[in-house]
């Protein structure tokens, strides 16, 4: 039996997808915020072409995936209200039996009515004629623009023209505004079967970590360590990485966006690796940071240390009721305090957290969360009316404080025993009412456990 095999028996049993229930009750929540005359268009993410004839890998956009778990592309979703209730139309790609040959088949018209949570579905050919006669009856559009340049030019004439419309019929829009913040809104909280489609790809990306500091007695670049964790990420069933990977290791572990991926790794380093898995279009996002021997020095030991105490020290501030920046304010005092013990910073704690003179941002220059869901940097704004957000039962949030001694920087004096190591520990944090709840718990992250098991088998 294989690394991935042993692997992948770590792994519990796939969640059931989410339910066209679900998204229809998605869906009333949206149109309760709408007049019975208003209108919302919801493009999919057009495709992009790489080379010539050859395409990027395609995702959806993620709106139309949470109101829909539509994934093709060329996918137009309108919904309006009719005959004493809103009613869902999905725009699709007909089938087509020689374009299937070559690349895969469709669910086309018959399929998305079938299988999938809408009243009414069209071929994407009938958009235009279909599309014209809705925007004329409506008084209030709601579409993000700049993802389809066709569809923007649709709505954009019908205002442009709407005086003359109204003067003669009465009718036609008189508005148009983007969806994006009220479906942003719903979003922010997580369903249980949302929260289980991350477990999964927390899960998944856990074993995934685990799987390259186990394999480090055989692979020793940053790219073959890439392989090891994207490898396991396509063998167990999700659909690859939820952001390019960042895997660097010594001086390149403390570039906060690294993103070649293709140094040999030495003993006596540290590797910094950032790297989650999507699964049904849900985000996972984990960082780990470990010794290429297996053994870290005292010198490494101290700064992983204070990293993951103010990692917990954040943790623990993910409750209900708390603002946003708790954590963050959490993750920011622990690192202080503890640097300017160990004689990096020499100013007080107070001085050494202001966000102007502070020293602490020479070595902490980011912040310590951002939300997660369907995008790694998921949706949702922070300071709502200016005033910083509470955080509510269902919300996940990512914890990554971290330290970062590039010794290649010229815009500090970096303290040889620390030169070039850069460590960054990270977690996904759902919020309950029972407290903070880490969804990405089963990855290894105490200094016992991570020199137990790098260079060793399953």
């Amino acid at each position: 039996m294989g690394m991935f095999d042993e692997a992948l028996n770590l792994i519990g049993p796939e969640p059931k997808p989410i339910s066209n229930n679900e998204f229809r009750s998605r869906q009333n929540k949206l149109f309760s915020q709408f007049g019975k005359k208003d209108l919302l268009i919801l493009c999919s993410s057009p495709e992009t072409i790489h080379s010539n004839d050859v395409h990027h890998p395609y995702r959806s956009q993620s709106d139309m995936i949470y109101l829909t778990g539509w994934y093709e592309p060329e996918s137009v979703m309108v919904a309006q209200y009719s005959e004493g209730d809103w009613s869902v139309t999905l725009f699709v790609q007909p089938k087509d039996t020689l374009k299937e040959i070559w690349e895969g088949r469709r669910p086309g018209v018959e399929g998305a009515i079938k299988d999938w949570p809408v009243d009414y579905a069209f071929s994407i050919v009938d958009l235009d004629e279909k599309l014209n006669e809705l925007i004329a009856k409506s008084s209030k559009i709601y579409h993000r623009t700049g993802i389809r340049g066709e569809i923007d030019s649709i709505v954009t004439d019908a205002i442009q023209h709407r005086g003359r419309a109204r003067q003669m019929a009465g009718s036609g829009p008189i508005g148009i505004e983007d969806p994006s913040s009220r479906i942003a809104e719903l979003r922010l909280i997580k369903s249980p079967a949302e929260i289980e489609q991350m477990k999964y790809a927390s899960d998944v990306s856990s074993i995934a970590h685990e799987a390259a500091m186990r394999s480090c007695s055989t692979v020793r670049t940053e790219n073959q360590i890439q392989a090891i964790i994207e490898g396991f990420f396509v063998f167990s069933g999700t659909s690859g990485w939820a952001y390019p990977s960042i895997v660097g290791c010594g001086e390149n572990a403390t570039i906060l966006h690294y993103k070649e991926n293709n140094s040999p790794c030495n003993d006596g380093e540290v590797i910094l690796i950032d790297a989650g898995a999507e699964y049904r279009g849900y985000a996972s996002d984990i960082t780990r940071s470990w010794p290429i021997s297996g053994k870290f020095t005292d010198a490494q030991k101290e700064i992983y240390q204070l990293v993951l105490d103010s990692q917990e020290a954040a943790i623990a501030e993910c409750i209900v009721g708390n603002p946003y920046n708790a954590p963050h304010d959490a993750a920011r005092k622990v690192l202080a305090e503890g640097l300017i013990k160990l004689g990096i910073i020499n100013q007080s704690l107070e001085d050494a957290l202001d966000l102007e003179s502070g020293e602490l941002k020479n070595w902490y220059m980011h912040n310590t969360s951002h939300w997660i869901g369907l995008d790694v940097h998921d949706v949702g704004v922070y300071k709502p009316n200016g005033e910083a957000r509470l955080l509510e039962e269902g919300m996940c949030l990512t914890i990554e404080p971290g330290l970062y001694f590039g010794s290649w920087r010229p815009d500090v004096n970096c303290p040889a025993k620390y030169s070039n190591l850069g460590i960054r520990i990270e977690d996904d944090v759902l919020v309950t009412n029972n407290g903070p709840e880490v969804l990405t718990a089963t990855c290894p992250k105490t200094i016992d456990e991570i020199e137990s098991i790098v260079g060793a088998s399953f």
